[in-house]
């Protein structure tokens, strides 16, 4: 699935790159490609580099931002639907991709937090239980503290 949408984002990106080269070249079609390429091709770019993230906080945060990207593309698109702005009919596929891959970055990112927040949790009951006194780890001793640096 992580290289798949890798893959995905950047065909959507290409695709963004060829719709704008097709707005007229004035304010509103210049300052319209400006916007849609950014967020468009920032997609890809943030969830390439979530893939590569250093800790799982860093990944949360990178496919945060791909997931505001996703979002403000799709809005870019709505306009261009809406003032018509491209090729409709390609401006409709694109909406729709920008929908779907908003949602799987969503999803993406909505389990990475749920693991975090389900890991820190269970931490701080052990920890509370311990300064409670009412859990004692020297009940395991498969689990040396020695163990843990």
């Amino acid at each position: 699935m992580k290289t798949e949408l890798e893959g995905r984002t950047k065909e959507f990106s290409v695709r963004i790159v060829r719709l704008i080269r097709t707005f007229q070249k004035n304010v509103d079609g210049i300052e319209m490609g400006r916007q849609l390429l950014r967020s468009g091709t920032s997609i890809g770019a943030n969830y390439r580099e979530a893939n590569r993230a250093e800790s799982k906080s860093d990944f949360i945060h990178k496919v945060g931002i791909a997931e505001k990207e996703a979002s403000e593309t799709a809005y870019w698109l709505e306009i261009c639907e809406a003032a018509p702005m491209g090729d409709a009919n390609e401006v409709r596929l694109l909406l729709k991709e920008s929908w779907e891959i908003l949602a799987i970055v969503t999803t993406i990112g909505r389990k990475a937090k749920g693991r975090t927040i389900h890991r820190i949790a269970g931490t701080v009951v052990v920890v509370a239980l311990l300064a409670a006194g009412l859990f004692s780890l020297s009940r395991f001793p498969a689990f040396p503290l020695s163990a843990f640096p």
